[in-house]
């Protein structure tokens, strides 16, 4: 899970209406009343003094994305954020999500042209894309942008794979597509307005990708100018995802919100332009469009933010990794129990107290097991590992009644000395307190852990991460292969030898 779902460290009243709901308790109707938006003003209009027109600078740097100088950093970045998706796919092959895009994607379309990752299959570009993405998202292990609340990998890498396949494109040209995707991914909610897309009842993980994905297939495509507004008036017309994706507990529909809906949607908004669809010119810059609707317009609206710095300052400066398959907010914990597991014995562990900022009782009661702690500080100190099958498992969490019994013994609690203050960057940390039988006590403090954007994993890191969860399942060899590949991307003539290497049997 990317968000800390509170949409700021010290809770604005919707970030604790989300926790609410995910906690499956109830709001009282003084809650509710409390959560709806005050008037505000009208934002100045076309014309009118402090308008901010984006359109024309937005389409121009849509338009000329396959052809624009991005400095190195940001392309090894953009390389690796493709490896780590790629490696997602492969390891969520056999989880239920995935195995659902695919069944949708061979009832739909079966026998297109298009590949079906971790399967022999094709479908149809759009139905194999979609099938790509929900499988990428299947579990809690792919990237995510925090200050933006979305997860941009899962959609965007699926999209613009398939679009570099089909059109044989470069994979400079797909590095140089992926970046753009992570730009309006990233972007669109910060413009928008966080709080504002809450209000509406819009989940950024549903809107972000939608934008993001039509970017990355804008420039695969070779989209105009104007083609790329009309795109951006059928991204806003599907604009979607409801904020429920908190009440899943199999995390099927949250992966069709965070991937599968912003990889069907994006692609084909860009694809319809490239048909010649038509739609609302310049909407983002028209009064009463979606991006200037006054839902959408409150405080905290920003549409400078769309465009500032656009090509020159990379939202993928801003995205962030997860060195764990749990939650981004769990991370710091699951460190700690690793590392003290290798200190103690757990028959001999009599409780463990998991102290974090933010709303830990979420993370206590939480129903999906890679945001349980309790469950999840129970299979390390019983297996000796995390294991990423077992992290998912809600069977396990469910049935087994020893690590039911070992997740009795531990309690998570909110530190607010942990937190961090408004406008600060947002890091994850834990204390994670064992008491032993004799009363001894084992602990041990996490300051945060790699991944973020403040801590960033380094290459290294990120191909260790993604040989630990691609090897199981293809070997060593296949595995080596995928991360070179990914690592030369920018020489590659065409991403066909990293498609085969996706294409394999799967359950």
């Amino acid at each position: 899970m990317d968000d800390r779902l509170a949409l700021s460290r010290r809770g604005v009243m919707a970030g604790a209406a989300m926790m609410t709901l995910l906690a499956g308790t109830r709001v009282s109707a003084a809650g509710s009343a409390a959560l709806q938006v005050e008037a505000s003003a009208e934002p100045p209009a076309p014309g009118e003094p402090g308008f901010v027109a984006v359109v024309p600078e937005l389409t121009t740097y849509l338009a000329g994305v396959r052809t624009a100088t991005v400095p190195s950093a940001i392309r090894e970045r953009a390389r690796l954020h493709i490896l780590d998706t790629l490696a997602s796919i492969v390891a969520c092959h056999p989880l239920e999500a995935a195995r659902l895009g695919r069944k949708y994607a061979s009832t739909m379309s079966g026998g297109g042209g298009s590949p079906i990752f971790a399967s022999r299959e094709t479908a149809s570009p759009i139905d194999a894309v979609f099938a790509n993405a929900m499988t990428a998202h299947a579990a809690e292990i792919n990237d995510f942008i925090p200050s933006a609340y979305v997860q941009p990998g899962p959609s965007i890498v699926s999209a613009a794979m398939e679009l570099a396949r089909a059109n044989g494109r470069s994979g400079h040209d797909l590095v140089n597509a992926v970046v753009a995707g992570y730009e309006l991914a990233g972007r669109i909610p910060k413009a928008v307005g966080t709080r504002n897309l809450w209000y509406a009842g819009l989940a950024n993980h549903g809107v972000g990708p939608i934008f993001g994905t039509a970017a990355a297939s804008a420039a695969l495509l070779g989209l105009d100018r104007e083609q790329c507004d009309h795109m951006l008036a059928y991204c806003a017309q599907q604009a979607s995802g409801s904020w429920q994706w908190m009440l899943d507990v199999r995390h099927v529909e949250k992966a069709f919100v965070f991937a599968g809906l912003g990889a069907r949607n994006g692609m084909q908004a860009a694809i319809m332009a490239d048909l010649g669809f038509t739609g609302v010119p310049e909407s983002f810059d028209t009064e009463k469009t979606w991006f200037r609707w006054p839902a959408l317009t409150g405080e905290g609206s920003d549409p400078a933010r769309l465009i500032d710095g656009l090509g020159e300052e990379f939202e993928l400066s801003h995205a962030a990794m997860k060195r764990y398959p749990v939650g981004g907010p769990t991370q710091p914990a699951v460190r700690a129990l690793l590392e003290l597991e290798k200190e103690v014995d757990a028959k001999d562990i009599a409780s463990i107290r998991v102290e974090m900022p933010g709303a830990a009782e979420t993370f206590r009661r939480a129903n999906m097991p890679a945001l349980n702690i309790p469950y999840l500080a129970a299979i390390i100190m019983l297996d000796g590992r995390l294991d990423f099958v077992d992290a998912q498992s809600l069977d396990r969490m469910t049935n087994d009644q020893a690590a039911k019994a070992f997740a009795s013994k531990v309690e998570v609690v909110a530190d607010t000395a942990q937190e961090t203050g408004e406008g600060e960057d947002r890091t994850e940390s834990a204390r994670v307190i064992i008491t032993l039988a004799d009363g001894s006590k084992k602990s041990r403090y996490i300051a945060y852990v790699s991944g973020f954007p403040t801590h960033p994993m380094g290459k290294s890191d990120v191909e260790t991460k993604a040989r630990e969860l691609i090897e199981p399942v293809i070997g060593k060899a296949k595995s080596a292969q995928l991360v070179a590949l990914c690592d030369d991307l920018d020489g590659l003539k065409t991403v066909d030898p990293i498609i085969e290497l996706m294409r394999f049997d799967s359950p």
